[in-house]
């Protein structure tokens, strides 16, 4: 069995991202690995567990481990603080103890809570990432960012908590519904935009093979993705510099969820319409040329993503933008790409000539 293995280095805090085709079965053998004991609480939801919770149950219970499900519901919706205590009461409804952990199994919205449920749980209990769809393959699986949304936005509530490993079974994809799919794509292509010119190359001249889901492509689509990402938060694990050019796309991405309730549109495809319109605005600012924009603007076409801002007055995208986490100082941290492959940090003090300059372009 081929195991490709990414390290997060964050010295005492540091992890390895195991990644694979056909893999999932092996969980039991890496918690012992990783030194994990009592029993294994899996947070799921209704429409993974089906999928995949016979295979972790089996494979931790042949490793000696007890096991619990919790399943909650499934969307972005149930990301709340509702759905959390849920998660709390099953822990404490089994006597869960610090001796014990926990498995998300799921996709980004599974990740974050089961993630914040561990660091807050009895102040803190060790867990383990099982994403099972590509965007949390390749961006919310990996560097600790835990938490839950807030009705007033997305990802307001929650803390940095390391996993003590990460499990990639790209062979979960094959269950994964379409246009989810390719809402994960668009998360990759945030990568090469702003961080490897060569990895964006190899995404344009690979869309058909990435949409036919074929195992090579994935493999190397995922496994660089991670690679990226762990680069960035080995850095800056806490977001106070460089880790914001993980933003890019998301804050008019977050803004469009936001506006939408979280019912509309996927994460992925809220970051595609982003990313289009931070081209826009880096072009804007003079930071790309207009065939770089055009590059980005195909790409995300290619892979069936949205590009355009939905139909709210600006003044709404400016309160939505004004609740962002990144607003500091009065002023909003927007990631630009810089071309193709490097990017530009650029603190905007008026939100609404940001609207302005997407909704005129």
């Amino acid at each position: 069995m081929n195991i490709q293995q990414i390290k997060v280095a964050l010295g005492e805090r540091s992890y390895d991202i195991q990644l694979g085709a056909g893999i999932l079965g092996t969980v039991g053998t890496l918690c012992r690995e990783l030194g994990l004991t009592g029993t294994a609480a899996v947070v799921s939801n209704t429409t993974v567990a089906p999928l995949y919770y016979e295979t972790v149950r089996a494979a931790m219970e042949a490793a000696g481990y007890q096991v619990l499900l919790v399943s909650l519901p499934d969307g972005e919706a149930y990301k709340n603080s509702a759905t959390l205590n849920q998660i709390y009461d099953a822990l404490v409804d089994a006597s869960l103890d610090r001796g014990s952990f926990i498995l998300a199994l799921g996709g980004g919205v599974i990740g974050d809570m089961a993630g914040f449920a561990a660091a807050s749980y009895l102040r803190g209990i060790p867990f383990v990432q099982l994403p099972t769809t590509l965007l949390s393959q390749v961006d919310s699986s990996v560097g600790g960012k835990t938490g839950i949304n807030h009705p007033r936005g997305k990802n307001l509530i929650g803390a940095f908590y390391q996993p003590k490993g990460v499990l990639i079974d790209v062979m979960t994809l094959d269950t994964l519904p379409e246009r989810e799919f390719r809402a994960g794509l668009g998360e990759i292509v945030k990568y090469g935009a702003v961080l490897d010119g060569d990895f964006f190359r190899f995404l344009e001249s690979n869309v058909e093979a990435l949409l036919a889901r074929d195992k090579g492509a994935l493999i190397e689509a995922v496994a660089r993705s991670c690679s990226i990402k762990a680069k960035v938060v080995a850095v800056d694990e806490r977001e106070g510099g460089v880790r914001a050019v993980l933003n890019y796309g998301h804050t008019l991405g977050h803004a469009v969820e936001t506006l939408t309730g979280y019912t509309t549109y996927l994460h992925g495809e809220a970051v595609a319409i982003g990313m289009v319109q931070a081209a826009k605005i880096s072009q804007q600012f003079g930071y790309c040329s207009q065939a770089d924009r055009d590059r980005i603007e195909a790409l995300i076409a290619a892979l069936g993503l949205p590009a355009e801002l939905p139909a709210f007055p600006s003044e709404k995208y400016v309160e939505a933008l004004s609740h962002d986490k990144k607003v500091r100082d009065k002023g909003l941290l927007f990631i630009c790409n810089r071309g193709i492959g490097a990017y530009k940090m650029e603190r905007v003090t008026d939100l609404k000539a940001l609207l302005e300059i997407c909704i005129g372009a």
